[in-house]
């Protein structure tokens, strides 16, 4: 969304546009997610609209971290219309909580969203130790 300054045929940005960009040097990511522990469950939400889940997302753990890549490829309009789409290869990882059972995760896309889980077990309390002071 655009405004002309008054006078002119300049054209600006609309400050609704400047607040949906991200402020300079800010983390953006294309890859929306949201993680969450529920029913003994680790879970991450990816939104992740008019992907093919068959052919252009991938998930994959590897030393505690869970990575979610996705590609789209770019296409060209006949007018050289504009877009504000995303196109490229995107990723996201994100470290798997501690008692992850990587061995054991699911992933299902339903309506744009991928939603990834695995089980999580109980963390152990933390537990004092006795130090022994030996003498030589």
């Amino acid at each position: 969304m655009t405004a002309l300054v008054p006078g002119s045929r300049l054209a600006l940005p609309s400050i609704a546009a400047w607040l949906e960009n991200p402020w300079p040097f800010a983390e953006h990511n294309p890859v929306r997610i949201e993680e969450s522990t529920e029913d003994g469950k680790y879970v991450v939400r990816a939104e992740l609209p008019g992907f093919d889940p068959e052919k252009h997302i991938s998930v994959t753990t590897h030393n505690g971290l869970l990575t979610i890549s996705a590609e789209r490829e770019a296409k060209e309009t006949a007018d050289g219309g504009r877009s504000e789409f995303f196109y490229g290869t995107f990723s996201r990882t994100v470290s798997l909580p501690a008692g992850a059972d990587p061995a054991k995760v699911k992933a299902a896309y339903t309506d744009g969203i991928l939603e990834i889980s695995m089980p999580v077990s109980e963390h152990p309390r933390d537990r004092h130790v006795k130090i022994q002071v030996t003498k030589n």
